[in-house]
């Protein structure tokens, strides 16, 4: 369960970081979607090698494999158990659920597009608490985490089920536009 002062105490280190330049969240989300792109990378240049039969790609896929896990040591800092491998489908699953989403709008399936759109970011949120050392716990709560009311959404995103509330913490925390 996420409780107001757990939450609190969280968004304190992360204010304090800020504060001290230690964490820089707009280059670290900047740099997410980078490692997601890399790994995407991966993914086509295995099944150019298969589909071609040319090994060559398969050398450039271990090349950006190699830049793909020194990126992602940049923001997956000393991880336990399987939080690394985690970490990387984590991002892996978001990008391909994102695409799958886009194809969907494209032709015009705009319920699925946005359940797909929601997973990818809800999928994206949990990559975040994860390594931003957010306890997550089923039955999650939100109650009196937050004194300002959320901000009006053109789609009714709901925040019922607890990857859906780990998106609203992290949503409050991770903003790319500020600076």
């Amino acid at each position: 369960m996420i409780k107001s002062q757990d939450l609190s105490e969280f968004m304190n280190k992360i204010k304090a970081a800020e504060a001290g330049h230690q964490l820089d969240l707009s280059s670290d989300e900047d740099l997410s979607i980078a490692i997601m792109n890399l790994i995407s990378i991966e993914e086509h240049l295995f099944f150019t090698a298969n589909k071609t039969g040319k090994t060559k790609y398969f050398d450039l896929l271990n090349e950006t494999r190699e830049m793909r896990k020194e990126l992602l040591k940049m923001i997956v800092k000393d991880p336990e158990g399987e939080v690394w491998c985690t970490s990387k489908h984590l991002l892996a699953a978001s990008m391909r659920l994102f695409e799958v989403g886009t194809k969907a709008q494209t032709k015009g399936d705009k319920d699925k597009a946005y359940d797909l759109f929601k997973k990818s970011y809800d999928l994206y949120n949990l990559f975040w608490a994860i390594n931003l050392g957010l306890d997550v716990k089923v039955g999650a709560t939100l109650a009196d985490a937050h004194s300002e009311s959320p901000k009006e959404k053109p789609i009714d995103l709901k925040k019922s089920d607890l990857l859906g509330k780990v998106s609203g913490v992290i949503g409050k925390i991770l903003d790319c536009c500020r600076e």
